[in-house]
């Protein structure tokens, strides 16, 4: 797998779509994957509800928007990577230039095309540089088959892609962006929930070792009694 030379960083191009008012918790993600998976489409998919099958090769969008959670309104950033993944011979040091995208992001989709199986034959690789900047089993990653409506040319089965899933300890999934709206939404949404979660237990771990131990009372009973001792060994 090699990722060609960038001239120019790809990282937080950014595009100024987040609606005004005041946003609750921030919620950042990335979204990898190999040329042609359909990444770009499933980003639009979800913030748009719109598909549209054609993208121009990005250098790296960063989308923003205000979406409604659980009934909070949270503001999610994405992070779309160029597709310029391909597997080879030698798959060493192929993913230095995503590493500031890695460091980054809090959460992660990894996409593959069930019709390209040199698609699906990424996803390791990435998952394991994720696995090398952020250790934490706990960071989310979700492994996702996308155009799982061109049965017809079909590559990768569903088992193949459960089994890696299995492997690498990450949830999976096969969807059509095209045809399946609710399904694109299904996982983004379980994506920021798990972002969200991550962060309210960081927080909440950080208050804890905040908190300095309040000193304990004095007891009434054993201070009189002290003074009592005193006293009586005085008038000895």
């Amino acid at each position: 797998m090699r990722l060609p030379s960038m001239s120019q960083p790809f990282l937080l191009a950014p595009i100024a779509e987040c609606a005004p008012g005041p946003p609750g918790d921030q919620v950042r993600l990335a979204v990898l994957g190999a040329r042609g998976v359909g990444k770009s489409a499933m980003i639009v998919r979800f913030l748009t509800k719109r598909f549209i099958g054609d993208y121009e090769p990005n250098t790296g969008n960063l989308y923003s928007r205000l979406v409604h959670l659980e009934g909070d309104r949270v503001a999610v950033q994405i992070q779309d990577t160029p597709g310029c993944i391909q597997v080879q011979e030698d798959c060493v040091q192929v993913l230095d230039s995503l590493s500031r995208c890695l460091k980054w992001a809090e959460g992660f989709l990894l996409v593959y095309s069930i019709t390209d199986y040199s698609s699906y034959q990424s996803v390791q690789p990435l998952y394991q540089h994720i696995r090398k900047v952020h250790p934490d089993a706990r960071t989310p990653v979700i492994i996702v088959g996308n155009k799982a409506d061109l049965l017809h040319a079909r590559q990768v089965q569903a088992k193949e892609g459960l089994q890696l899933a299995n492997e690498l300890g990450s949830l999976f999934l096969e969807i059509s962006t095209s045809d399946d709206s609710q399904g694109v939404c299904d996982v983004f949404q379980y994506l920021c929930k798990e972002v969200s979660k991550l962060q309210h237990a960081g927080s909440t771990d950080r208050r804890r070792s905040s908190i300095i131990p309040r000193p304990k009372s004095p007891n009434m009973q054993d201070l009189k009694r002290r003074f009592k001792q005193a006293l009586s060994s005085k008038v000895k």
